[in-house]
């Protein structure tokens, strides 16, 4: 499975305003006119904020180690050290340093509301950056909380979560904050859904991951997300012991870019030559040695004869297709029709393929009603026609777990192409 690929986390702009330092019993600024700091620690505020405004950092902090050590500080005294010691800490990147600070000024009553506000958001990234995850989350909930969160925060709680370990709480607020942006009508972002996604498969809940597989390829629909929902679904033992379920999985794998393998490509081959369809057989085939994907000799070897024979059958197959059409046509069944319809399709007709599809669904009477349906919704996504083939797709209804499933990720598929996902 993929791991998720952490998005970068910039730290948010949190530069001090130019303070205009009371000297005596001058005031601080117009907003603060009834605070002033101390006389004996004047001189060395006033030598800090000007070392900070030509960009001597360290200089600064000389001055307020200085201005630090006196005995009698007032509040409002260690308020303005600690506001002009963020600035210097977060100017020369050293976030560890700034943290004592920052958090002073967030509860010692004297920094604007907006400002603590800031400091909350900006103290949640530097313990991100730290890798201290549950202060980062502490950060995180608190500005959610207070109403004041931004996207940043709500990816720093994500991923804290998921790094610490904690993969029920990452799943369960990464999903909420899914779903409500799915609600408002917004496309998730890819890590978000491969929080969820991982964190489904450390809890190992195959259900969970399912789930989060689907949505992945909904919103991104990627060979690499796509090959994780069709290898599972190689493996299961109705697939195993059914040829036409299989081939149809081989489709939609060869359809989403997920056919991969040499064995793969030879596989789904032979599959449709002995199920009758040999001209996909030779499309597939064809792929592969295009692609120079059969690079073992055995393989190689088996893809050829395989072809050989394809070739063969296809001409044999488009031959007698004009006799079946007239057998069709007068059947009282719609088994003909569907054969038809579903060869057609493999000879990528797909207009006539719909149309005999259709004839064959209606006349009724067929052995396998579920995946005439199936194979009218491929064609008509094929066609170009969407919305039809998702109500195709929708409307295939059987007892065989593979089938279904199928039906429903063919409905993924078709939401998936030309734009915005709706939401399932």
């Amino acid at each position: 499975m993929n791991k998720p690929r952490y998005s970068a986390l910039l730290l948010s702009a949190t530069s001090a305003a130019v303070l205009s330092l009371a000297l005596g019993a001058g005031a601080r600024a117009a907003d603060q006119a009834k605070h002033t700091v101390s006389r004996e620690i004047g001189k060395d505020l006033q030598a800090a904020q000007a070392a900070d405004q030509k960009g001597d950092y360290q200089e600064a902090l000389s001055h307020l180690d200085k201005a630090n050590s006196y005995a009698k500080k007032t509040p409002y005294d260690q308020h303005t050290i600690n506001e002009l010691a963020r600035y210097a800490y977060l100017k020369t990147k050293n976030y560890d340093a700034a943290v004592k600070p920052m958090e002073s000024l967030i509860d010692d009553g004297f920094t604007d509301p907006g400002e603590v506000k800031n400091l909350i958001k900006d103290l949640g990234v530097i313990e991100y950056q730290k890798m201290n995850y549950d202060k980062s989350v502490q950060y995180g909930e608190r500005a959610i909380k207070g109403g004041f969160a931004d996207a940043t925060t709500y990816t720093l709680v994500s991923q804290s979560y998921y790094l610490k370990g904690s993969y029920r709480d990452a799943l369960k607020f990464t999903r909420n904050l899914v779903d409500d942006q799915v609600k408002r009508g917004e496309m998730p972002k890819e890590t978000q859904l491969e929080i969820i996604l991982n964190s489904c498969i450390k809890l190992n809940d195959q259900q969970c991951t399912t789930r989060a597989l689907e949505q992945m390829v909904s919103y991104y629909p990627k060979p690499e997300y796509w090959q994780n929902l069709i290898t599972e679904m190689y493996n299961t033992k109705e697939a195993e012991n059914n040829d036409s379920d299989m081939l149809n999985i081989y489709r939609l794998a060869a359809d989403v870019g997920a056919l991969k393998q040499a064995h793969e490509y030879a596989d789904m081959a032979q599959l449709s030559l002995e199920l009758g369809f040999p001209g996909e057989a030779q499309r597939v085939l064809e792929k592969g040695f295009g692609q120079n994907i059969f690079t073992d000799q055995h393989v190689r070897e088996r893809a050829q004869r395989l072809l050989t024979k394809a070739k063969q059958g296809a001409v044999t197959d488009q031959t007698s297709l004009p006799k079946l059409e007239k057998e069709a046509a007068s059947s009282a069944t719609g088994e003909k029709d569907v054969a038809v319809g579903t060869a057609y399709l493999s000879y990528q007709k797909y207009d006539e393929a719909v149309m005999a599809l259709q004839q064959g669904i209606m006349k009724g009477g067929l052995k396998n009603a579920a995946e005439a349906e199936l194979m009218l919704g491929i064609a008509q996504l094929k066609s170009g026609n969407k919305d039809a083939a998702v109500k195709s797709f929708k409307g295939v209804k059987t007892d065989d777990p593979v089938m279904q499933r199928l039906a429903n990720l063919w409905t993924v598929r078709a939401r998936g192409q030309g734009g915005t996902v709706a939401s399932r």
